[in-house]
């Protein structure tokens, strides 16, 4: 395939939040990806923790504006930009202060109200399509990173499935040793439900509270490519990546090759 435009959305990115594995990989293979001619578009939520005097954010209001519908209530879609240098790579922030703080804070929102965790991740998974097909971006393959993101490859198979923005799309999941600090609400089968997913694909959420488990798992099914980002990977998670028989990318430690990447991607 070529490999002319990449999505990552990405649960954290560095420098805007800590240097974790995963918001450094975040920050790097975007780089490196378009340093070797790739459109790059990055995305991540714009939590209080982002200081945006420090970033230079700044809303894009061609882009803001819209509702998200999410069980039945309407959440306005805020969108920032900041610009990574030298790189001189855009970085866009999903933003609503439902789900997101305007103060910093110490802690990430994800850990203040995990109770929100369910949705939050809905809004941050459909804000960040939505604002693609308003850009009328159309992407090649689709790189998401951390459980934040887990909903997205079902969002791109299934709500999305007829959408041409997506409908060509390679979807990849690069799986973390991050946290979830608590199992999503009960509730994330029914506002699946409502949001008109296949009962097939979500059945096995039905009446449990979803772990990182079961997010990894739902991610698993509905990605195209599997990239192993930790070193130790759950027994259960390795098993059901070898049963699925889809590409996958084993860790590769302090190798930060590029071409690794790119080439996994165009072998999907």
């Amino acid at each position: 395939m070529d490999l002319n435009k990449v999505l990552y959305i990405s649960q954290e990115i560095a420098p805007y939040l800590p240097d974790t594995p995963m918001a450094l990989m975040n920050r790097e293979l975007p780089q490196a990806v378009q340093e070797q001619g790739a459109e790059v578009r990055t995305f991540m939520p714009k939590y209080g923790f982002v200081n945006e005097r420090r970033h230079q954010l700044h809303e894009v209001i061609r882009l803001s504006g819209m509702n998200l519908i999410i069980d039945d209530t309407d959440h306005p879609l805020i969108i920032k930009v900041a610009t990574l240098q030298p790189a001189r790579m855009q970085v866009y922030f999903i933003f609503n202060e439902d789900y997101f703080n305007r103060n910093i804070s110490e802690q990430l929102e994800t850990q203040l109200s995990p109770e929100d965790n369910d949705e939050r991740s809905i809004f941050f998974v459909r804000g960040t399509l939505e604002t693609m097909k308003k850009l009328r971006w159309v992407p090649d393959v689709i790189h998401c990173s951390g459980w934040l993101t887990a909903l997205a490859p079902l969002y791109i198979k299934d709500y999305y499935a007829d959408d041409p923005s997506f409908q060509h799309a390679k979807v990849v999941y690069s799986i973390f040793d991050d946290e979830l600090t608590q199992p999503m609400d009960e509730r994330l089968y029914d506002k699946l439900k409502f949001d008109g997913m296949k009962e097939s694909n979500i059945k096995a959420l039905k009446g449990k509270q979803a772990d990182k488990l079961d997010l990894v798992k739902l991610a698993i099914k509905h990605s195209d490519g599997i990239i192993q980002c930790t070193e130790n990977l759950d027994s259960e998670v390795m098993q059901l990546i070898e049963k699925s028989k889809k590409p996958f990318l084993p860790y590769q430690g302090e190798n930060n090759d590029v071409n690794i990447y790119t080439d996994f991607y165009k072998s999907l």
